[in-house]
């Protein structure tokens, strides 16, 4: 007996064309351009992701360099004084008080100088 694919296919079809919906010009339309755009974007993602916590990290520390540099530390010094004071405050809290609380990170900032 003859195996008709209708169904399926249009089913598969729907998923990509679906998935390519933001794209532009034949992408949304044509099932093939589609499909490459979605594997395309599904790469895409997957590079990302990671790449967004290597673009974080870098906006973190320019953060601290900034709000260290307001207080007459650079970064680095302030990063070794607190690694010799042994306090353990990652770079995204440490970037969130010098943004959002400067009177904090400003406490933090005296706890290393006095240190020296």
């Amino acid at each position: 007996m003859r195996v008709k694919r209708g169904v399926p296919a249009r089913a598969k079809h729907k998923k990509i064309l679906n998935a390519a919906k933001g794209m532009q010009h034949y992408r949304t339309r044509s099932f093939r351009l589609a499909k490459q755009g979605v594997i395309k974007s599904l790469r895409y993602s997957y590079r990302d992701r990671r790449n967004r916590k290597r673009d974080l990290r870098s906006l973190w520390i320019t953060r601290i360099n900034n709000a260290a540099r307001a207080e007459g530390l650079s970064y680095s010094q302030l990063m070794s004084g607190l690694k010799h004071n042994g306090t353990t405050i990652d770079r995204k809290m440490l970037a969130e008080l010098a943004v959002n609380q400067p009177q904090a990170f400003t406490a933090i900032v005296n706890t290393v100088k006095e240190a020296k």
